[in-house]
């Protein structure tokens, strides 16, 4: 059972949702000192988040960290464990983290005007590579990007819309999204059965209370779990209801696993049309097809991979509960469609989706692969 005995003449308080824009503060144990929060909008106004650690040498090379849909920049800056960005900052690099619109640190998920991966991938993206070029001027700048951050960062790139990047990782899926097939009918079901009733899917329940018309939901994907934390129910055992996994449980720290909910936030289901058309295209493909404001980008941005023009490591766990095999997918297809394209695969064995930052020895078993890359083109 998910829930728990509480007294009768308690009625769970009330779920309070952010309607301003104000970031949440970040999670880490950096010296504040050295954590510059950047004032910073998207290309059409839309307030995001932009963080650069300062390394304290000001001629290294920059690596953008792009995270995945609901989670933040909190994902590459685990206090509890050796992250992302300690590995950067002593191999000789200047962390900018960007917090793009389906960052859980901003209310947009839950609240505000709804948006698709094309507003990403011409407005978010775009800006904060072109603001960190303006401040870092000739240096190198590297993208390490997550999920649909990467993804969108592909339609980014096949528009042409940021140029000159040294290299590119890629982590879970680039530009051939491919979902298990019950994964794909439970979204398409799901979206069309509860777009009447909710417009997002919580994942967690302290906040939405038993009596909530979430509970279903949560009962749902606590069936067969083995873990009795909500939370890691409805993303380890469901995925949103999706029926996929997010990680490999056991590669979590427990302070790690105790924070989820602060890790990862509500899924909007108003984005699963155009995720819909994207995994049924294997593809990542255009959803504004009318909107002259999208005219830049490809309606189908593996028809125009040709475009791309930095090296890319493709990189993903073996036990991908989400996308699958879509990075092998992708650097199979690349090595057929477009040979001269410099992309590379990494499997990590043994790991699943974001576990691959989040894991305890990621550190050890998949930082490594990424700092060979960046290094062999800083």
């Amino acid at each position: 059972m998910i829930f728990r005995t509480t007294d009768s003449t308690t009625r769970p308080a009330l779920r309070r949702v952010r309607t301003t824009t104000t970031l949440r503060p970040l999670h880490h144990r950096l010296d504040p000192a050295r954590v510059e929060e950047i004032p910073f909008r998207a290309g059409d106004g839309v307030r995001l988040g932009l963080t650069r650690v300062d390394s304290g040498e000001p001629d290294r090379p920059a690596v953008l960290l792009l995270h995945g849909h609901t989670a933040s920049a909190d994902m590459f800056l685990l206090p509890e464990t050796r992250n992302l960005v300690d590995a950067l900052l002593d191999d000789g690099y200047e962390p900018w983290l960007l917090d793009w619109r389906g960052s859980c640190r901003l209310p947009y998920n839950e609240t505000g005007q709804k948006y698709t991966y094309d507003d990403v991938a011409l407005y978010d993206i775009p800006a904060a590579v072109s603001h960190i070029r303006g401040r870092i001027g000739d240096r190198p700048l590297f993208v390490v990007a997550h999920c649909i951050g990467s993804l969108t960062l592909s339609l980014s790139m096949t528009a042409g819309l940021v140029p000159g990047l040294a290299g590119v990782v890629s982590q879970g899926v680039f530009l051939t999204p491919k979902l298990a097939g019950r994964t794909s009918l439970r979204m398409s079901v799901a979206g069309e059965l509860l777009k009447t009733r909710i417009d997002h899917i919580p994942v967690d329940f302290r906040k939405v209370g038993l009596w909530s018309k979430y509970t279903p939901l949560f009962a749902l994907a606590s069936r067969k779990a083995s873990c009795p934390d909500p939370t890691c129910q409805i993303l380890h055992n469901s995925a949103w209801g999706t029926g996929a996994s997010l990680f490999v449980h056991e590669h979590l720290s427990e302070a790690t696993h105790d924070r989820l909910a602060e890790l990862l936030g509500p899924a909007p289901l108003w984005i699963l049309p155009h995720l819909r058309r994207i995994e049924l295209a294997r593809s990542v493909v255009r959803w504004h097809d009318t909107d002259h404001r999208y005219r830049e980008l490809p309606q189908n941005a593996l028809d125009a991979a040709g475009r791309i023009d930095t090296p890319v490591l493709l990189i993903a766990g073996s036990e991908n509960g989400l996308w699958l095999d879509s990075q092998k997918l992708c650097h199979d297809v690349l090595a057929r469609r477009q040979p001269y394209l410099d992309v590379s695969y990494t499997e990590i064995p043994g790991y699943g989706h974001l576990d691959t930052f989040l894991g305890r020895g990621a550190a050890l078993d998949v930082f490594g692969h990424i700092l060979d890359f960046l290094g062999e083109r800083r």
